[in-house]
């Protein structure tokens, strides 16, 4: 591995660039920014200081994103597509520190080109968002009134065989998840469009580039995917655990729903439903990651969030139930409003994007305004700066990542008992997509069937890297996980949950003898312990998901998961 020189260069163009700090309170020590239709990328130090950059021989379309190690993962403005509007892209391309292209892929053709953003993926592998074209034939045939051609979106899944050259392993086109109820005779007919809520009205507000997808991310724990529409006001998650040819069909997956939309926020009115739009312009839909406050949250950047004249960055607290949302039929996904919400700096009438950083803090990037800033979890803006240009995406981080290379994928080797991690410096396992508390160890011993798969860090510590899951099947006699068999019998009731900070349990099954409790986040780091009392004070950590462990001597151990909301 060649250690990452980075070079200090001071901003002298005043009137470009301009920068302030108010404190200290920073987390990470580099920002990676580009502008769109721009030929480079820069890091800069917390100074403002220029640390690196890159120069390329053609413009970026949209999404420019900084891998571990130093390699650099951007979008391409392919010239000669036969798509327009914006951002076109057509080419997407790996860049190494020294500038050197390690994969540079087209995709783009008369039926198909991809456009705006782009997700790398633990296996290497890398995702894109593009349009298919449909023909007004297909269109009509279809059921839409619209009479003309269309460009529904697509996300493809591609893996590297060359310097220039790719398999598309997955792939799911929202062609394939249509309804309409106007013509009986044509496809994708339902008497009602509320009561499928998995799948898009092709006659709601029909238009060429309808959707617009502009926002993507990956959610390795859940094999799931997210994506935000700037026409339709909405973001989604769709199930990625599905083969290509289950993605085109409404069964199948981790969800058993296909390819269907899984879950939708922000405008109900696109699916029939009733509730007010709370969405109004948005961009880079996320998921939040491990490692951070409000993990598993869903985030949007709303351009008109706020008001017409002020965005907001949005985050939701889905009414995830597994691998499903839950939903009540005829009704709008919950909630009916963010759960948290950021009122930025000012107003991007288009693009933008916001990180949430390890500490609490959030760097959000303004794209027409040219700005960056970092606010800490009070509001307060505690860093800016302005290089000027549209700025699409910004984001910030730390010298463990950036000059330590990645740790290979984790991989999962079975027995008729057990699961074993392939070496690292810390384990942690999951099942059917939420964490195993306490399951820190390389070998795991299920006592149920199921999806199993285990994070990893590195012997730097820098990043969580996350295996692919493997199906385990259990049978009577085939181990034990540590857990007490009696602990599953054991009722203890944790309420108010979702809770503001003070958790109270009925410990009535429990307190005729000794017992200690154990406070866990959601990456399995042991924050508390107490011994024989029934309530918590929570209220000092931070929003998101917590686990109790109630250990006794005759009743074996009981978890319970607690949902911290402020």
């Amino acid at each position: 591995m060649k250690l990452k020189k980075l070079t200090k260069t001071i901003l002298l163009a005043i009137g470009i660039t301009s920068f302030s700090i108010a404190n200290a309170q920073q987390w990470g020590n580099h920002t990676l920014y580009a502008t769109q239709n721009g030929t480079t990328a820069v890091i800069i130090d917390t100074t403002g200081a220029t640390t690196h950059s890159w120069t390329f021989a053609t413009q970026t379309a949209y999404s420019t994103y900084l891998l571990q190690g130093g390699i650099i993962l951007r979008t391409v403005k392919k010239s000669g597509v036969s798509f327009t509007g914006g951002p076109i892209s057509g080419e997407f391309q790996k860049v190494d520190w020294d500038g050197n292209i390690l994969w540079d892929y087209t995709y783009s053709s008369t039926t198909h080109c991809s456009h705006h953003d782009i997700e790398a993926m633990p296996n290497g592998n890398v995702l894109i968002i593009a349009y298919d074209l449909k023909t007004s034939t297909e269109v009509t045939a279809a059921g839409s009134t619209y009479g003309q051609t269309m460009w529904p979106e697509s996300i493809i899944e591609i893996k590297q065989t060359g310097a220039t050259t790719g398999d598309i392993v997955w792939e799911w086109h929202l062609w394939d998840h249509l309804v309409q109820n106007v013509d009986a005779t044509k496809a994708n007919y339902q008497t009602s469009i509320v009561n499928n809520p998995g799948l898009y009205n092709i006659n709601y507000s029909a238009s060429k580039d309808f959707m617009h997808m502009n926002g993507l991310d990956y959610n390795p724990i859940l094999d799931q995917i997210s994506f935000s529409s700037h026409n339709l006001n909405e973001m989604y998650i769709i199930d990625h655990s599905t083969t290509t040819a289950e993605a085109a069909t409404h069964s199948g997956g981790n969800s058993n729903k296909g390819g269907d939309f899984l879950y939708r926020y922000g405008n109900p009115a696109v699916y029939g439903a009733t509730g007010a739009a709370v969405l109004n312009v948005v961009h880079d839909a996320h998921f939040i990651p491990e490692g951070v406050p409000n993990v598993g949250y869903l985030v949007g950047f709303v351009n008109k969030g706020v008001s017409a004249s002020q965005s907001s960055v949005d985050q939701v607290l889905t009414p995830r139930n597994g691998y499903t949302y839950d939903l009540t039929a005829g009704a709008a996904y919950l909630p009916s409003t963010y759960t948290l919400r950021h009122a930025c700096n000012g107003y991007t009438s288009n693009q933008g994007n916001s990180e949430q950083l390890p500490n609490g803090n959030m760097l959000v990037c303004m794209a027409f305004l040219g700005s960056i800033y970092e606010v800490d979890p009070a509001g307060n803006t505690i860093w800016t700066i302005t290089p000027g240009g549209t700025l699409v995406h910004a984001y910030r981080f730390d010298d463990c990542y950036i000059n330590n290379d990645p740790a290979a994928q984790p991989t999962i080797t079975t027995t008729s008992t057990d699961l074993t991690a392939s070496s690292a410096t810390t384990y942690q396992w999951y099942l059917n997509g939420e964490l195993i508390t306490f399951a820190t160890s390389q070998i795991y011993t299920p006592n149920e069937s199921g999806n199993y798969m285990v994070r990893i860090t590195d012997t730097n510590g820098c990043a969580y890297y996350y295996s692919e899951y493997v199906e385990f099947t259990y049978t009577s006699g085939g181990g034990s996980n540590g857990i007490n068999e009696t602990a599953s019998k054991v009722k203890v009731t944790i309420y108010p949950n979702p809770s503001n900070g003070m958790v109270i349990f009925n410990d009535s099954e429990i307190r005729t003898e000794n017992y200690t409790l154990t406070i866990s986040d959601a990456t399995g780091k042991e924050l508390m312990n107490k011994s024989n009392i029934n309530s918590l004070d929570l209220s000092y950590y931070n929003n998101g998901i917590y686990f109790l462990k109630i250990e006794t001597l005759s009743k074996g151990t009981i978890i319970q998961k607690i949902t911290l909301l402020k």
